[in-house]
């Protein structure tokens, strides 16, 4: 300092580049901050996003176009339940995740898998609905069947059609189902 009190030259230089480093290190602790944020979101599932809503109301957009309103019930990896309405009340909707286009109403939390039953496949799913002989509504890109399930494979099912005694047995990958809901 001066005489006067003033800062000197040099100390105003000083304070300058000491500005500098630390405008440099808090935005090196910014851009850390942003890229670990970013690195944090590209690990989270859309069925991690969608546990996170369970017991809230959502839309679906299947890869057809179809909108599903209901209530989220349960989120697998592969799958999520959906209890909607139907013409004869609520109706309940099992469909595989690949077979979202979109939803509305999820939110932007997330929620990791806390149970061993978040797990289960698809196919574990339908053999339950096959033990119970269900009558479903089997809905692909292609048609919609009413029937009960007869057997479940690795990667597909097939479906008795209970309309037509006579139908012979439709099989059906898991690629296809869009959705397979209560009849």
């Amino acid at each position: 300092m001066t005489v006067t009190g003033e800062p000197t030259r040099w100390e105003l230089l000083f304070a300058d580049l000491e500005a500098r480093i630390a405008a440099e290190e808090a935005a090196e602790r910014e851009g850390a901050v942003a890229e670990l944020t970013r690195a944090e979101h590209a690990s989270i599932s859309a069925a991690d996003r969608l546990r996170a809503v369970v017991g809230v109301p959502l839309r679906l957009e299947l890869l057809d176009g179809e909108l599903l309103d209901g209530l989220l019930r349960r989120v697998a990896a592969t799958w999520l339940l959906l209890d909607g309405r139907g013409v004869r009340g609520r109706v309940q909707h099992l469909v595989p995740l690949r077979a979202v286009a979109g939803v509305l109403g999820a939110g932007r939390q997330a929620a990791p898998s806390t149970t061993r039953s978040d797990g289960l496949g698809l196919g574990t799913a339908l053999r339950g609905l096959q033990r119970d002989r269900a009558r479903v509504l089997v809905r692909t890109r292609a048609s919609s069947t009413i029937g009960r399930i007869a057997r479940v494979g690795a990667d597909h099912l097939d479906l008795d059609d209970v309309e037509r005694r006579d139908a012979p047995v439709r099989l059906v990958p898991f690629s296809a189902l869009l959705r397979v809901s209560e009849a």
